[in-house]
């Protein structure tokens, strides 16, 4: 076999490969093509946008940031914030099985938010005609003034000084048998509850929280809300709850599970009857707790585990609230 004819073929052996690789780099060619036209294009389309976009675009997206701001202000305070993170929740998982091509799933989930606004009408019915009254009565202007106003950060000492007040009021109301009702609001914000009291806004102490539970003083028939380490408000009237339950629990034992199936507050209850405190968590109620049992309840709850007494309580003690 000549040089020559040897050089043929493995010329004509090698063509398959240099042909497939001529197609791929024709491939590759094609796709940065591509995607340097789509960068160009989206370019194109941002400057088109800019170039419309003018001052009336911007009051525009302003107004509607104020008023998102708003009713989110108005709302937060409420049990209704629970409900619209559960919205926010369902529409996640409906562009989750819409993109996944779950067709079933899509298609219910579809008829949801098809009647979306009657159920929303439905659902914060309380919530939108508070939004309305306070609106008319100002509170939107005062929220527009609170935008710039940051939370409150409370420290753990003054959250131990709090839980030690509530041990040793509860104790010695429970030997005085004076009946009272103490909600440590946690997650749930308290606000339409605390819209029915009085707003105190006071340091904690032992004595405060037995004057207020005092039979003659004019807030001792309603429920006393603590936020962080204050006692916020006092006279509070809670829900009460329309399960059946025992006979020898009053009232406010009954306000307490009614509180506490809508909200994962924390209550505490004394009986003026038999001088036994009560603590009722998610609905449900354990009776005949001690001093010390409030004490591991909280401290459990509110105190972070390896916390120095001066370090801040970042998570569930920072509170944004309207002074």
């Amino acid at each position: 076999m000549s040089v020559f004819t040897l050089f043929i073929i493995v010329n004509v052996l090698k063509m398959p490969l240099n042909y497939i690789n001529f197609i791929n780099l024709a491939f590759q060619f094609r796709y940065f093509k591509n995607l340097w036209n789509s960068i160009v294009n989206t370019t194109n389309q941002v400057k088109g946008l800019f170039g419309t976009f003018g001052v009336i675009d911007v009051v525009d997206i302003l107004f509607v940031t104020v008023v998102i701001y708003m009713v989110l202000r108005i709302v937060r305070e409420t049990r209704a914030m629970q409900l619209i993170k559960g919205l926010v929740f369902v529409a996640i998982i409906y562009f989750v099985v819409n993109f996944l091509g779950m067709v079933a799933s899509s298609y219910l989930l579809k008829i949801i938010f098809t009647n979306i606004i009657i159920i929303v009408v439905v659902l914060f019915g309380p919530e939108i005609r508070n939004i309305l009254e306070q609106m008319g009565i100002g509170a939107a202007r005062n929220s527009i003034r609170s935008i710039v106003r940051s939370g409150v950060a409370l420290d753990v000492a003054e959250m131990n000084k709090t839980i030690d007040a509530t041990c040793k009021a509860c104790a010695e109301m429970s030997d005085d048998k004076v009946g009272a009702l103490i909600v440590f609001e946690n997650e749930t914000m308290l606000g339409d509850i605390v819209k029915t009291g009085t707003v105190i806004d006071a340091a904690p102490s032992k004595e405060i929280i037995e004057n207020i539970f005092y039979p003659k003083s004019p807030l001792h028939d309603g429920a006393m809300i603590i936020r962080g380490s204050s006692i916020y408000a006092a006279g509070c009237i809670l829900p009460l709850t329309k399960e059946n339950v025992a006979s020898e629990l009053g009232t406010r034992h009954r306000a307490a599970i009614g509180l506490s199936q809508q909200s994962d507050a924390i209550i505490f209850v004394v009986s003026e009857e038999t001088g036994s405190i009560s603590v009722v968590i998610n609905g449900n109620i354990t009776r005949d707790v001690s001093s010390g049992d409030i004490r591991d309840i909280l401290s459990e709850q509110f105190i972070p585990n390896g916390t120095s007494g001066d370090e801040k309580i970042i998570s569930k003690l920072v509170r944004r609230f309207k002074k």
